[in-house]
């Protein structure tokens, strides 16, 4: 018998301690790392089927304004078509006789904008727009669609492109 109270166990009374420390260095990485990858742009942008956006490195965050996309077939304010295009060019009754890079839809659209804006939308009243513009078309074609916009009162045009490498 005096070997079985030898096999007895013991109890044991120490106790488990949780380290802090690494537990908050862990923590303070991953708060860094949301913060930076943390977007405040409450704009918007949705890409249009058939568009490929030019890259760039920039990192600005886009500004709420009036959304104009131009592709290689159509001409579009928001979801609204305003003017057809074919083979890169504007199709000739939607031109100005007199101004080769006057867009007539486009600067009527824009006009009624600007006339029937409210308050809310102030990007209309300071003349701002974002153009998102396929990347393989002619700087003519995107400079009737600038020309036009600032002959409407809308003179701050920002192209919108793809964060790149």
């Amino acid at each position: 018998m005096a070997r079985r109270r030898g096999f007895q166990l013991k109890k044991q009374t120490s106790t488990f301690t949780l380290n802090i420390t690494s537990m908050t260095d862990m923590f303070t990485i991953l708060l860094v790392f949301l913060l930076q990858s943390y977007s405040t742009s409450t704009v918007e942008i949705i890409p249009e089927n058939g568009i490929r956006l030019p890259t760039s490195a920039t990192m600005a965050n886009p500004v709420e304004a009036v959304k104009i996309s131009l592709s290689k077939d159509a001409l579009k304010i928001d979801k609204d078509k305003i003017a057809d295009v074919k083979d890169t060019e504007f199709l000739p009754q939607d031109l100005e006789a007199t101004d080769s890079n006057f867009i007539k839809p486009l600067f009527e659209k824009l006009d009624h904008l600007a006339k029937n804006s409210t308050e809310k939308e102030k990007w209309v009243k300071e003349g701002k727009i974002l153009l998102q513009a396929d990347r393989d078309l002619p700087y003519a074609t995107l400079r009737k669609v600038m020309y036009t916009a600032s002959m409407a009162g809308f003179p701050q045009l920002k192209l919108v492109t793809m964060v790149g490498e």
